[in-house]
């Protein structure tokens, strides 16, 4: 399982990024000053740097200088609300292996950390399998039984989920959590709505209900 160091100082943004990359199976860390993202990123602990750049007391320019006069091979995607194109340029010639204007969706973001993981060869495979479901996370698409199957980006991250988990039953608490990145609603019923959905694609005795305990993918 790829790790992802997170150094933002706002804790709006890094809690929506943290929970998105869990939802995606990824693990993170979130730290908030430059002086911590520069101590773990040195750590040898993490797979890929999140770094914005207005971080209290070492910037994120002078943290990535730092980092790459001890590790040139570490993936950095910088995040900043900073967009001019003398800023842009600092980051990509500082070392940055790419830069990300704020607001960012968190789908590219995510197609960008996979970009960057599988050049620096963390990522062995794109797709995600099952018996005869396939995911590929970089084209974005679906195929049962080699067809393919159109999904929403909401059943695309609902069927992720279930790919990387296959077998194993998932509470309605888990998936709302990781697909949905907010705390569970005992009054919501979106999680059996999306799986309702996905059985509809994917065929209904794919995805198999456990009352009182949830779903699992069979």
């Amino acid at each position: 399982m790829n790790r992802i160091l997170i150094a933002e100082d706002e804790d709006r943004i890094s809690g929506f990024v943290e929970k998105g990359l869990r939802a995606a199976g990824y693990t993170s860390t979130v730290v908030t000053t430059g002086a911590e993202a520069l101590d773990q990123a040195l750590s040898g602990a993490h797979d890929l740097l999140l770094l914005d750049i207005g971080l209290p007391g070492i910037d994120g320019f002078e943290v990535l200088r730092r980092v790459r006069q001890r590790d040139t091979a570490l993936p950095v995607i910088m995040l900043t609300a900073r967009t001019t194109v003398g800023d842009t340029v600092a980051g990509l010639d500082g070392g940055a292996n790419d830069y990300i204007p704020k607001p960012f969706k968190f789908d590219e973001l995510l197609a960008r950390i996979r970009l960057r993981l599988r050049d620096a060869g963390q990522i062995v495979s794109s797709t995600l399998t099952h018996d005869d479901l396939s995911l590929d996370m970089l084209t974005r698409r679906a195929t049962v039984a080699g067809r393919s199957v159109d999904l929403s980006a909401r059943e695309f991250a609902l069927a992720e989920e279930f790919l990387r988990h296959p077998e194993q039953v998932l509470s309605r608490e888990q998936l709302l959590s990781r697909v949905w990145g907010y705390d569970f609603d005992p009054g919501s019923n979106v999680v059996d709505v999306y799986v309702r959905y996905l059985r509809g694609k994917f065929g209904a005795d794919r995805i198999e209900t456990l009352r009182g305990m949830g779903y699992r993918l069979r």
